[in-house]
């Protein structure tokens, strides 16, 4: 995965700055997804986003999910996400979509983004179902800066993917929706065999898409490939099995990281108030900027010239290589 542009890292604040926002609009838009509109209750604006954002929502019973903004960034007053419902899920998306109702508070995060759109005479989406949440913006400002797009939208079914009347209906040709039941899986040896200058790829999806694109683009300059993962990436064994020290340098503490016992809980059992959210290494919440030492990069948000960096690293999953590292928090 190759991704630019990264969350603000953690800057020791005690708390994610969330507002209370109200459900003011609640819709079934395909077979297992609704999509919400949030405002704030006194009409205020709320803050700026950019596309490939995503927002914390705090459900009332207690649970954080992570979802997409998929609405229109120029509306300063509403955000849009689409949820869908995950029969083996945490609970969350059961919550959103059998007791969430319009008129309910839910508590918001500010957006935050790790899969920005950089700038490109050409782009290449690809969808697979709920993927094309992060998608819709993307299509958007492409369309917005004249240039040069196309969609591949794949899903089960027709009836299960969301936006794609939306999508036809603005942008015609540009859409190839691709439903699996009616012409199998997305043909990306098509799509993807030669590489094509000036283009960037975005993709969202299910793992077994991610992973298929990921190959299917090895031969692509680098680069050229973005993705967005929903789950963490499979992990092979950590570099070191051994306990190490991790220094606070502006709290002046310093913690030792057992074996079994990520960073982010080693720091809080000494004390230390660190913000996150999904604990999986994909939302980006507890990015970290790394001031000595090596880290074990176990992250799914981080491209591979990022990590060569050593500047930052995701105190949820990743460890240390060596016996000390120090943390600017």
């Amino acid at each position: 995965m190759d991704s630019v542009g990264l969350p603000v890292p953690n800057s020791g604040d005690s708390a994610v700055d969330a507002a209370a926002l109200t459900v003011t609009a609640k819709e079934h838009v395909a077979e297992g997804v609704a999509a919400l509109t949030l405002a704030h209750p006194d009409g205020a604006r709320l803050p700026d986003w950019t596309p490939g954002s995503h927002i914390d929502l705090v459900l009332p019973e207690g649970s954080t999910r992570q979802y997409s903004l998929c609405g229109d960034r120029w509306d300063a007053h509403t955000y849009r996400i689409a949820v869908l419902r995950e029969s083996g899920g945490r609970g969350g998306s059961a919550y959103v979509h059998d007791r969430l109702s319009p008129g309910d508070r839910v508590g918001v995060g500010a957006p935050r983004n790790h899969f920005p759109l950089v700038p490109s005479k050409k782009y290449l989406f690809i969808a697979g179902g709920i993927g094309i949440t992060p998608l819709l913006p993307m299509v958007r400002q492409a369309e917005l800066l004249g240039a040069d797009w196309k969609l591949l939208y794949g899903g089960r079914t027709r009836a299960s993917m969301a936006f794609r009347e939306e999508l036809t209906a603005a942008y015609g040709e540009r859409i190839h929706v691709v439903p699996q039941d009616e012409f199998g899986l997305l043909d990306l040896a098509a799509w993807l065999g030669a590489a094509l200058p000036d283009t960037k790829i975005y993709c969202c999806g299910p793992a077994p898409l991610l992973s298929a694109v990921e190959a299917a683009c090895a031969g692509w300059p680098p680069y050229s490939l973005r993705v967005e993962r929903f789950t963490a990436s499979a992990q092979i064994a950590p570099v070191r099995n051994t306990p190490f020290e991790v220094e606070l340098r502006r709290s002046g503490r310093t913690v030792t990281v057992t074996p079994g016992v990520s960073v982010l809980e080693a720091m809080r059992r000494a004390g230390a108030d660190v913000l996150s959210s999904c604990e999986q290494g994909t939302c980006g919440t507890c990015l970290t900027p790394v001031l000595e030492g090596r880290p074990d990069h176990r992250d799914s948000v981080l491209a591979d010239h990022e990590r060569a960096a050593n500047d930052c690293m995701f105190l949820c999953v990743s460890r240390s290589c060596g016996d000390r590292l120090v943390l600017d928090i």
